[in-house]
């Protein structure tokens, strides 16, 4: 299969510089999948799992929290708010999130931004628990 080049960043740095086969990511608008030769393209991107097929065909999975895609020439670039590659995740430490933020759901005297707030975290929490399985 053909390659593209993709870099992936975020605000600590580089996480990925090289060759991908294929890339399904999550973005506002819905799930998206990149391939070679895509046509020039830029979104923002959502909360979900992201999968990068390297040229050898080896699948890595990630929890991608919010960003910026962007194909220009044939090159994807991905800024990522949040990029966790699915064996760095702290399973412990993710169901322990999710947790934490179900507990503060289910207060009864959350004004509208600590509601918001809540939801986001556990939408986050629940994003890492299942790139971690």
């Amino acid at each position: 299969m053909m390659t593209f080049p993709i870099q992936i960043v975020t605000p600590d740095g580089l996480i990925f510089d090289g060759q991908a086969e294929r890339l399904f990511c999550r973005t506002i608008a819905g799930d998206v999948c990149i391939l070679a030769r895509h046509c020039d393209y830029m979104t923002a991107l959502g909360m979900g799992e992201a999968r990068l097929t390297l040229e050898d065909g080896t699948v890595r999975r990630a929890a991608c929290i919010g960003g910026l895609l962007a194909v220009t020439k044939g090159a994807a670039r991905l800024v990522a708010t949040t990029w966790e590659w699915a064996e760095e995740i702290d399973k412990a430490r993710a169901e322990a999130s999710r947790q934490r933020a179900e507990e503060i759901l289910a207060r009864k005297e959350l004004d509208a931004r600590e509601l918001e707030m809540a939801q986001a975290r556990l939408k986050r929490a629940l994003v890492r628990t299942s790139v971690a399985r």
